[in-house]
């Protein structure tokens, strides 16, 4: 089984130029501070000046044909909401990347309250960028069909039939369809780990790209490592991973839950 991972303490734009080479990247799975909702124990300045520096670096490292998944929302003032997230995925286009796809992350629970004059948020956005043409793509077939092993009926037009210019193709419809684009969890799912982390995403969403945009012995980078959540579901589902961190509190709190998540599968 594949084992192999790296942790760094610090600074992601100074450790990816540092350590981590061109085109060396096959999936980035991530979710970066949110305008200024969190301050992280003050450690952590975010502006849209240093997303840049990050996205760039990102482009570097990531392979041709690799996904980001960027998990992001936005904080709302006065009535206003920040639009950070549309920005920053407009930029991502700008330096050469493709927005294959806007997904949703719905969370099953109460959202945000934002401003009480408007709906109760509740869903962050998940950008899922590629370098030039997506080479990955393991989509997930786990949606019910509504007719599952029925008959439907598939109507083209044509020249030279009577029935009104139709003809009918019937075909077998499966029983699972592919996911739709908007994906649901409990946001509060997590191991003991995660749990102290202030902003954990759910282990299931991470897995679910992981398992939808690499393969076994690929390269799985989050250069906002937070409580290990990628890393942990990378290894697991026997991936490599390479975790940046910069406030101390969450690097230990991530190698100590990584570490302990694969010793009992690979006898570390």
């Amino acid at each position: 089984m594949i084992k192999n991972y790296m942790l760094y303490f610090g600074d992601n734009v100074d450790i990816m130029k540092k350590n981590i080479k061109d085109n060396s990247v096959d999936l980035v799975v991530t979710s970066p501070p949110y305008d200024d909702l969190r301050t992280y124990n003050d450690t952590c300045v975010w502006n849209f000046e240093i997303f840049k520096n990050v996205a760039k670096e990102l482009y570097r490292v990531v392979k041709e044909g690799g996904v980001v998944v960027w998990v992001v929302g936005d904080a709302t003032k006065d009535g206003d909401e920040s639009g950070t997230s549309f920005k920053q995925a407009l930029y991502f286009k700008e330096i050469g990347f493709k927005l294959g796809d806007t997904m949703i992350y719905e969370k099953n629970g109460c959202g945000a309250c934002g401003s009480n004059n408007f709906y109760i948020q509740n869903f962050e956005y998940m950008f899922v960028l590629t370098k030039g043409d997506i080479k990955t793509h393991n989509l997930l077939y786990d949606r019910d069909n509504i007719n599952p092993c029925g008959k439907n009926v598939n109507e083209n037009r044509t020249k030279d039939t009577c029935d009104n210019g139709r003809s009918y193709r019937y075909y077998e419809q499966k029983e699972k369809g592919r996911r739709f684009n908007i994906w649901k969890y409990n946001s509060s799912e997590g191991d003991k780990w995660s749990k102290n982390h202030p902003a954990p995403f759910p282990e299931k969403l991470a897995k679910d790209h992981i398992l939808s945009w690499s393969n076994e012995g690929d390269i799985i980078l989050d250069p906002f490592c937070g409580s290990g959540t990628v890393g942990k579901m990378a290894l697991l589902n026997d991936r490599n991973f390479i975790g940046i961190e910069k406030v101390e509190k969450y690097y230990n709190l991530a190698k100590e839950r990584i570490d302990n998540s694969i010793t009992d599968i690979f006898d570390l």
